[in-house]
């Protein structure tokens, strides 16, 4: 899998994309730039009327941000090339023009959570568990928050931004980030299938505008970006930061 993967693939009308790396799905540049591009590039399609994302493997979704690459980088703008790469990717779900469907299998952390708010229908299993835990880096959830708080709330993104810790799946359904909770991936693809056919068979121009009047209202995201992006790029080249990042790279290992 080295730095990563993104795969798509056209199945009824539906375009599916895989991504992947080999740490718990966690995001390095390459693989966001990509993202975001076979995003914008699906749905560009006329063919297409729907777009399943989803990633690999049967444990974590995503694990947010690279580690490896966030302690490599070294400078203010590399920095914000980086976190620039989320907010294309969220930015891409957003104004692709085509519904976005995802998939969460297992835990997501970070940036994963941010993909998961983006969506427009969200399904997942009872284990997708939920945390953003960018403040046990040194940073904060600056880029994901404007899609996170549209789906839960200010307060409760508030919340979650400072006690850094998991909600459950059921919380995650109360709270509308997930659609639909199974008891195991295999129930879930069951009910992914149904519901993909089903939008596979409903009007196109129909589902384009049920996703342009969702994100009305969210045009100043485009504007909050450059200020949030360079939150969480200069944080993130502090000492300090580093140092945790390291400590929290050495319980994992130790877990291993």
């Amino acid at each position: 899998m080295n730095n990563g993967f993104v795969n798509t693939e056209i199945k009824n009308q539906i375009s599916e994309i895989t991504f992947g790396t080999e740490k718990s799905n966690s995001l390095p540049g390459e693989v966001l730039e990509k993202l975001a591009q076979t995003i914008l590039d699906e749905g560009a399609k006329p063919e297409v009327k729907a777009i399943l994302l989803k990633s690999a493997g049967g444990k974590a979704f995503c694990a947010g941000a690279s580690f490896d690459e966030l302690l490599e980088i070294d400078d203010l703008e590399n920095s914000k090339i980086f976190f620039g790469g989320f907010a294309k990717v969220l930015n891409a779900m957003r104004s692709c023009g085509k519904l976005v469907i995802v998939r969460v299998q297992g835990k997501t952390t970070g940036g994963g959570v941010g993909i998961a708010c983006a969506a427009d229908y969200c399904f997942a299993t009872k284990d997708a568990a939920m945390a953003l835990t960018e403040l046990n880096l040194g940073i904060g959830p600056f880029v994901i928050g404007p899609y996170v708080e549209r789906k839960i709330g200010k307060s409760a993104y508030c919340a979650m931004s400072i006690d850094a810790d998991f909600r459950s799946a059921d919380w995650c359904e109360k709270h509308d980030v997930y659609h639909s909770v199974s008891e195991n991936i295999q129930e879930m693809d069951g009910k992914i299938e149904a519901f993909m056919k089903k939008l596979s068979e409903r009007s196109a121009d129909a589902l384009a505008l049920i996703k342009k009047v969702s994100w009305e209202g969210s045009e100043h995201f485009d504007q909050l970006m450059p200020e949030r992006i360079l939150m969480s790029a200069s944080l993130i080249l502090e000492d300090s930061a580093k140092q945790n990042i390291q400590k929290i790279k050495e319980r994992l290992r130790m877990k291993q």
